[in-house]
């Protein structure tokens, strides 16, 4: 089983699979952003956005279908993953491997997004960077916001303003029954 958790940067997608993995800990995480950092070495990416390569797509679904399949273990994907043709090509190849995938969007409002990610640090050695890195992040929220009503149909919204034990409750309650497995 993979546990997908999206929403905008800034909601708390990987906080909450911290604490899932404290609770979880057969669970591996899985961060396709990792992928999209190995491509970038590799290739040129013309828009920017590592995902709209389709090889870091196909690798995506690849890497957890073999991590599921290899190690028999639940896997967690804290991923911002909103274009609804990218979201349909990955869930679509997990579930053609059999795959069960439980999504979860964690809805924050933008004023809540904008400072939480104007809080964080991503290059603390590059202050320059760090503030790409954060408009980059920003300019991104109305897309991720808007994206919500395009999810696939079983998506559980969460309020992503609750504390990350609060949503892993949330979590563990919905994959109950598929985590005892």
């Amino acid at each position: 089983m993979i546990v997908w958790v999206n929403g905008a940067f800034g909601s708390g997608k990987t906080t909450l699979v911290k604490e899932l993995g404290l609770r979880w800990p057969e669970a591996l995480v899985f961060d396709p952003e990792m992928v999209g950092f190995v491509l970038r070495e590799i290739v040129e990416v013309p828009t920017g956005d590592f995902q709209d390569l389709r090889q870091w797509r196909r690798q995506v679904a690849s890497m957890a279908a073999g991590l599921v399949e290899e190690y028999a273990r639940p896997v967690l994907v804290p991923m911002t993953l909103v274009n609804p043709a990218y979201l349909d090509e990955i869930f679509g190849a997990l579930s053609r491997a059999g795959i069960d995938v439980h999504h979860f969007f964690l809805d924050v409002p933008e004023d809540v997004l904008v400072k939480r990610i104007d809080g964080r640090s991503f290059t603390p050695d590059d202050p320059a960077r760090d503030e790409q890195v954060r408009a980059w992040c920003k300019s991104k929220i109305q897309t991720c916001s808007a994206a919500v009503d395009a999810m696939p149909r079983n998506t559980m919204l969460l309020d992503g303003q609750l504390t990350p034990q609060e949503l892993a409750d949330a979590v563990l309650a919905r994959v109950g029954a598929d985590a005892r497995r």
